[in-house]
């Protein structure tokens, strides 16, 4: 799994070359989430508690996120993105 980011036993991946539109998995235990990069959508569930810190994340870099996403799409290297604090 191409990990970004890692905190609170929340990690973050960005898979390369996956579909539009731009988006990132999350994964907590057994749950597993999709999050759409401008919107914020979540496909998936994850406690209440969990997907809280993980929009938190989403909000501090977004447009790091953005990049990334661009970076991926094109089958290069994702650099890793700061943790939540």
């Amino acid at each position: 799994m191409p990990e970004i980011s890692r905190f609170l036993g929340i990690v973050i991946a960005m898979y390369h070359r996956d579909h539009s539109p731009p988006h990132f998995h999350a994964h907590y235990g057994e749950y597993r989430i999709r999050v759409y990069i401008e919107s914020g959508e979540v496909e998936g569930f994850f406690p209440r508690r969990a997907l809280s810190h993980v929009y938190e994340w989403l909000e501090l870099h977004r447009e790091e996120l953005a990049e990334a996403w661009d970076l991926a799409a094109e089958g290069r290297s994702v650099p890793p993105i700061r943790p939540l604090e």
